[in-house]
C-alpha cells in the first residue's frame, strides 16, 4: 500500500547570484513531507521519474544518500507522463513477489528556475556526480514518439499534435468551431475551479471560460484552437514523492492504518505510436481497453469510482479518455480531475501523475471507503497506465499488460510519400509570438481511406485555416509533404 505521499511547490524569486534550487532538492522536500527518517532507513529501492531540467548520473542514488537510506537499489524511468503510474504498478508487483520491501518513488522539475536563469544569462546548477557513479538503470520500455510521416513534416511536439486531435473530435461530434470552443473553455474552467481549492496547485487564481477562450497578451493563441490557457503548464518548480510498502512493513514501521491507501489494480499498454496509422485521431483503444480492464481487475465499474483524475495535458486528452471510459465530459457534478489538471495544478513534464496520485491518496485518507481511478498518458495519447485505489484492502494487487488486446484493434494505412488530392480530416495552425499563423498541419484522408500528413507552409494560406472551417475540404498534397487547399 501507499504509506506516504508528499508534494512541494517552489516559488522563490529567481536570482543568478544565489544557488538555485535543483530537482533533487524538491524530491528531498517532498519525501520528507511523505515520511520520517525511520521509513527512509527501511527503503530498499529508490525509483525516479525522468528529469528534464537537470542531468544526473543516478538521481535515485543522490536522493537516497540525502535522505539517509542505507542499503538500496535505484531505477530511472524513460520519458513519459505515464511513468509515475507505471512505476507504482511495478513497485506493487515487486513488493508482492518479494523483490522489494519499501519503495520510494519520486520526481521533480525546476523548469521555471532553469528558464528564468537562462533569460538572465545564467544556468541552473545541479549536483555533479563523479564519473565513478554508474549511470542509473533505466526501468521500463520506451515507445517511439512518432513515425516517418510525422517526422517528415516536423509534426513533432504536443502543442501541434493534440490540437490536431481536437479538430478530429470536433468534426466527429458535428460541432461548429464556436460551439466547440465554448464547450472546451467551459470544461477547462471546471478544471480551474478544482485547482482553486487544491493547496498544491500552481495556479489557484479563478479563471472563467471566457478568459480561457479569449486571446490576449497573457493568453496568446499557441496552435489553433488552443490558447495558452489550454496548454500544459511546464513552467513550474514542483516535486512529489510516494512510498510503497507491504502491510508487514507498514506495521513494523508503525504507520497508522488510517494513513494506508491500497492500490487495487493496474494496467499498462500503448496505442500505435505513428500518428498517421491510428484508426481515428481522437480515439484511444489503449485507454478503452486498459481502463476497463483495470476496473474489472479491481471488481468495479466506472460508476463505482468516487474520484477520477484523467490525464489533462490538453482538453482533447480529457475528452478522449472520458469517451473511452464511459464518463460524461460535461457533467459539472462529477469532476474529471482531483488536482485541476496540467494547466492549473502544474505540468512538471513526466511527473504530473505523481502529484495526482498523491492528491488522490490524500482524498481517500480523508474519506475512507471511497475508490479512485487515476489515468496516465505519455507521448501523443500514446503510452497509458491506470491505477485503481481505495482505503479498503483488496484480496491482492492485480496488474495486467493489456497490449495483446490493444494490438488486435484496427489501424489505418499511413502514407509517407503520397501525392494526390484528398480531404481534410483534421488540422491545426501554430501561431508565432506576435499572434500570426505560421503554417498549418493537415491530416488528409486519401480516396482509398488511407491517411497522409502534410503542411501548408505559406503563412498567408495558413491564415485561411483559422477563418474558415476547412474540415472535409479538398487539399492537394505533393510528394514533399507540402499541401495546398483547393
Amino acid at each position: 500500500m501507499l504509506i506516504g505521499f508528499g508534494q512541494v511547490n517552489h516559488r522563490d524569486e529567481i536570482d543568478p547570484e544565489t544557488r538555485s534550487v535543483e530537482p533533487v532538492d524538491l524530491m528531498v522536500a517532498a519525501a520528507r513531507q511523505a515520511a520520517d527518517s525511520k521509513v527512509f532507513e527501511a527503503v530498499d529501492s529508490v525509483r525516479i521519474v525522468n528529469v528534464l531540467s537537470a542531468h544526473y548520473r543516478d538521481p535515485g542514488l543522490l536522493l537516497g544518500q540525502r535522505l539517509g537510506c542505507s542499503d538500496f537499489g535505484t531505477l530511472y524511468s524513460p520519458v513519459g507522463g505515464n511513468v509515475p503510474q507505471s512505476l507504482l504498478n511495478q513497485a506493487c508487483l515487486d513488493i508482492q513477489r518479494g523483490r522489494a520491501g519499501v519503495v520510494l518513488l519520486a520526481g521533480a522539475e525546476t523548469w521555471r528556475t532553469r528558464t528564468g536563469l537562462k533569460k538572465l544569462g545564467a544556468r541552473l546548477q545541479w549536483t555533479q556526480q563523479d564519473d565513478s557513479v554508474s549511470m542509473a538503470e533505466v526501468s521500463g520500455e520506451d515507445v517511439p514518439m512518432a513515425g516517418d510521416a510525422e517526422i517528415k513534416i516536423k509534426l513533432d511536439r504536443p502543442a501541434f499534435i493534440y490540437p490536431l486531435f481536437e479538430h478530429s473530435l470536433r468534426l466527429a461530434r458535428g460541432e461548429s468551431i464556436d460551439e466547440h470552443r465554448t464547450r472546451i473553455s467551459e470544461l477547462w474552467s471546471r478544471f480551474n475551479a478544482v485547482a482553486v481549492d487544491n493547496p498544491n496547485a500552481w495556479i489557484r487564481k479563478p479563471v472563467g471560460a471566457e478568459e480561457i477562450a479569449q486571446t490576449g497578451p497573457q493568453n496568446r493563441m499557441i496552435s489553433w484552437p488552443y490558447t495558452k490557457l489550454m496548454n500544459s503548464n511546464n513552467m513550474v518548480d514542483q516535486g512529489a514523492a510516494l512510498i510503497v510498502a507491504s502491510v508487514e512493513q507498514a506495521q513494523r514501521l508503525n504507520i497508522p492504518a488510517d494513513r494506508w491507501v491500497f492500490p487495487h489494480a493496474g494496467t499498462d499498454s500503448h496505442d500505435t505510436s505513428a500518428i498517421a496509422e491510428r484508426d481515428e485521431l481522437h480515439r484511444s483503444p489503449a485507454i478503452r481497453i486498459g481502463g476497463a480492464r483495470a476496473l474489472e481487475l479491481a471488481g468495479l465499474g466506472i460508476d463505482d469510482v468516487d474520484y477520477v483524475d484523467l490525464y489533462s495535458c490538453f482538453p482533447v486528452a480529457v475528452q478522449a479518455a472520458a469517451a473511452e471510459l464511459g464518463l460524461a465530459v460535461d457533467d459539472a457534478a462529477r469532476p474529471l480531475t482531483v488536482t485541476g489538471g496540467l494547466t492549473f495544478a502544474g505540468g512538471p513534464w513526466s511527473n504530473y501523475v505523481m502529484h495526482s496520485i498523491a492528491t488522490t491518496a490524500e482524498l481517500l485518507v480523508a474519506n475512507p471507503g471511497r475508490r479512485a481511478l487515476v489515468t496516465a498518458n505519455g507521448g501523443y495519447l500514446t503510452k497509458h497506465s491506470f491505477g485503481v485505489y481505495g482505503t479498503e484492502p483488496p484480496t491482492e494487487f492485480r496488474w495486467e499488460n493489456v497490449q495483446p488486446a490493444v494490438d488486435r484493434e484496427p489501424t489505418r494505412k499511413g502514407l509517407v510519400d503520397w501525392e494526390g488530392v484528398g480531404t481534410v480530416e483534421a488540422w491545426t495552425t501554430p501561431f508565432d509570438r506576435d499572434g500570426r499563423p505560421e503554417k498549418a498541419f493537415v491530416a488528409v484522408r486519401t480516396p482509398d481511406g488511407a491517411r497522409a500528413l502534410a503542411v501548408i507552409a505559406d503563412p498567408a494560406s495558413a491564415e485561411a485555416t483559422v477563418i474558415e472551417d476547412i474540415g472535409g475540404a479538398k487539399v492537394a498534397v505533393a510528394a514533399d509533404g507540402s499541401a495546398t487547399l483547393r
